[in-house]
């Protein structure tokens, strides 16, 4: 039998982990990803292959140069049922595209889609 002092406890443990994933959520927003990315606009080819790492993929075409960027996540439920998921595991996909646009040798726009393109606002 569970003590009132337990219930107390496991509550609060509830209540703090609950706030702390809606802080977390709360940080991180599509504003901030548009904005950090923004940031690359006018910079050179090579300062962003520098502050992003090798593109996974590049387009050339007309003497436009499109560099894009992928990030995937796969998150998965091992313990279905354990608290209120009931049914089954759930699997979920977060993922993030981003492409930019290079004209002579300097970022000229970007391009993003996907469920996942967040991040925190620049300070």
């Amino acid at each position: 039998m569970e003590t009132i002092a337990m219930q107390a406890y496991n509550r609060g443990r509830w209540v703090l982990l609950l706030g702390l994933l809606a802080a977390t959520a709360a940080c991180s927003t599509r504003q901030g990803f548009e904005q950090r990315m923004a940031a690359h606009i006018g910079r050179s080819e090579g300062d962003l292959v520098a502050a992003l790492g090798v593109p996974t993929r590049t387009y050339q075409a007309d003497g436009q140069r499109f560099i894009q960027y992928d990030r995937q996540q796969i998150l998965a439920d091992a313990y279905p049922g354990w608290g209120w998921r009931w049914g089954g595991p759930t699997v979920e996909v977060l993922d993030c595209h981003v492409t930019f646009e290079i004209e002579r040798d300097r970022v000229q726009s970007f391009t993003s889609r996907g469920n996942d393109c967040v991040a925190r606002p620049p300070s």
